[in-house]
């Protein structure tokens, strides 16, 4: 297996358990006052926009060169960033 694909199937794992824990807080939203409910909508919102942009950023990671990889490798890393911060972000609000 190559250092790209290694890398790759990582990250999707890592994005596979994000979108768990994403699914996981929806389930636990769904079960909140309809406000809260309203604010959490907002909130998967921009998580499932990251979700999004961080598969779109594997896509062009899968569809590089063996040697051109490694410059993608940045954005995906950023966009990763991102979004696992704002996975933890909205799972500590919901532990208050």
């Amino acid at each position: 297996m190559s250092t790209k694909e290694a890398y790759k199937q990582k990250m999707e794992a890592e994005l596979d358990l994000a979108k768990a824990k994403l699914a996981e807080l929806k389930a636990r939203a769904d079960s909140s006052a309809a406000d809260a409910r309203i604010q959490y909508a907002e909130q998967f919102n921009v998580l499932e926009q990251k979700v999004d942009a961080t598969k779109a950023k594997l896509k062009e990671l899968s569809d590089a060169s063996e040697d051109g990889w490694e410059r993608l490798k940045e954005g995906v890393e950023a966009s990763w960033s991102a979004l696992s911060t704002a996975v933890r972000h909205a799972a500590a609000k919901f532990k208050n």
